[in-house]
This record gives structure tokens, sequence and C-alpha cells, in this order.
């Protein structure tokens, strides 16, 4: 089973990578380009069928590892 785990930054906290991406699109010439938040994406492979246990597995890794959740939101999609 695969699973696409994506952590990003809560909304209020400050993200300074973002900001210099933000910029650096302007002055490559992409106008109109709003704000630009930066996050990181996990892609996980699992044994085994059970999607809910699979589920309860990487929102574990995410608490423990993954994500730092005081500062980080993270999005679990199983692929199957």
């Amino acid at each position: 089973m695969r699973a696409r785990v994506t952590v990003t930054l809560k909304n209020g906290v400050l993200d300074p990578q973002g900001k210099a991406i933000e910029g650096a699109l302007g002055t490559l010439g992409f106008g109109g380009v709003g704000q630009v938040r930066q996050g990181k994406v996990f892609d996980v492979e699992l044994d085994g069928a059970d999607r809910s246990k699979a589920e309860a597995d990487l929102k574990a890794m995410c608490e423990k590892l993954l994500a730092n959740t005081v500062i980080e939101d993270y999005a679990v999609e199983i692929a199957g």
C-alpha cells in the first residue's frame, strides 16, 4: 500500500523560505504570484491491506517524527 504525507507550516507561522521563493519567482518574471508556502512530501510504502491500520500508523508517524505539530499541519493520502 502506498501513501503520501504532505506537511506544511500552519497558517500564521512565518515561512521565510516561501517568502524567498515568492521573491525569486517575481524576479524570474512570473508576475501575479501571491503568497507562496513551502512544505515537504513523504511517499511511504506500507505492508498489509488494512487501510484503517495504515492510516492510524501514518498519523502516529506524523505525530512522532514526520511533522512538528506545534508549527506544522499534515495530510495523509492512501493510494492503495
